[in-house]
């Protein structure tokens, strides 16, 4: 009987401990989504998937499909989507390299909370000023695709995230 006992407490600690684990994983991933240095959906996936398969919940499997594949859909617009905001606004490959650089640039030397994300535009519009130095309206234009290809795949991830979040919240209570 005191085995059962103790050996039942192991396991409602080893649940509770993998639990607060895929919280935390899945709230690092919320934070990564606006951080571009984390993997933020792929962390928020990766807590669910630890929630599902490492603890002893009801969670439904339909679940890890959809978010596996919003995931997936996800991954192709991080690249797909800043291209063709970039190509709309007028901007050229050198802006999307400026663009690279600058994120890293940004983040380590701009002592700011979204210095990444100043870096990520100084980035573009001065790669765009180095391919054309004439024209600062086309820099600028390439300036604005960047910074709305950022938000919508930003805001996209987010909310997938934030989902993951709230289905793992409301399987929990």
């Amino acid at each position: 009987m005191g085995k059962f006992i103790t050996f039942n407490f192991k396991k409602k600690m080893e649940n509770s401990t993998l639990t607060i684990i895929s919280f935390i994983l899945i709230i690092i991933g919320i934070i990564g989504t606006i951080l571009p240095v984390l993997p933020g959906l792929i962390l928020s996936f990766a807590g669910l998937l630890l929630y599902k398969f490492g603890t002893t919940n009801d969670l439904s499997i339909l679940y890890i499909w959809i978010f596996g594949l919003l995931t997936i859909i996800s991954l192709i617009f991080e690249f797909v989507i800043p291209a063709k905001t970039n190509k709309k606004y007028g901007g050229t490959k050198w802006g999307s390299v400026g663009s690279f650089l600058g994120v890293i640039i940004g983040f380590f030397w701009i002592p700011l909370p979204f210095g990444f994300l100043i870096g990520m535009l100084l980035g573009v519009f001065f790669a765009e000023l180095l391919h054309d130095v004439n024209d600062k309206k086309k820099a600028l234009n390439s300036v604005k695709g960047a910074f709305i290809g950022f938000f919508i795949s930003t805001t996209f991830n987010f909310g997938i995230s934030l989902a993951i979040l709230l289905i793992v919240i409301f399987n929990s209570i």
